[in-house]
This record gives structure tokens, C-alpha cells and sequence, in this order.
């Protein structure tokens, strides 16, 4: 299986909906790769995310508000 890690720090609205929005998109049932593994998708806010976390996913996507041009300290952190 393939995994997606979604690691996000969300403190606004906005960037909420976003995150959900791409979970909605990623977490469709029948989610396969070209050569037909299956998906799992796998949300993670930014400050509680683990190496083994990363060390495990496949895939990547961050999800953080810009601030002044800038993306957020907790996904610095992370």
C-alpha cells in the first residue's frame, strides 16, 4: 500500500477548508497508483508529526497559511 502524509497546520478557516478539501480529494475509495497499489491517506497536524511518520509515507503534501510571504513556524518546525 501507498501512503499520502498530509501535514498541516491549520489556525485559520481558510486554510481548514483547504486542508479538508484536499483530503476529500486524496481520500477517494478507489484511490490507486499507475500500477495499481491502493492509497491510504493519512492527516497529520504539523507540531505532533514523527519522523516514522514521514519515514513511512510514500507521498508529501503541507498545508500551511503564507504570513507575509512566509510559511508558518509550526511547519518550520516540523
Amino acid at each position: 500500500m501507498t501512503r499520502l502524509l498530509v501535514v498541516h497546520h491549520t489556525p485559520s478557516p481558510a486554510v481548514e477548508t483547504m486542508v479538508a478539501a484536499v483530503l476529500d480529494g486524496a481520500g477517494v475509495e478507489d484511490l490507486v497508483t499507475d500500477d495499481g497499489r491502493r492509497v491510504e491517506v493519512v492527516a497529520s497536524p504539523a507540531l505532533s508529526t514523527t519522523a516514522s511518520d514521514v519515514l513511512a509515507a510514500d507521498g508529501y503534501v503541507l498545508g500551511t497559511p503564507a504570513n507575509l510571504g512566509y510559511m508558518s513556524g509550526a511547519l518550520k518546525h516540523f
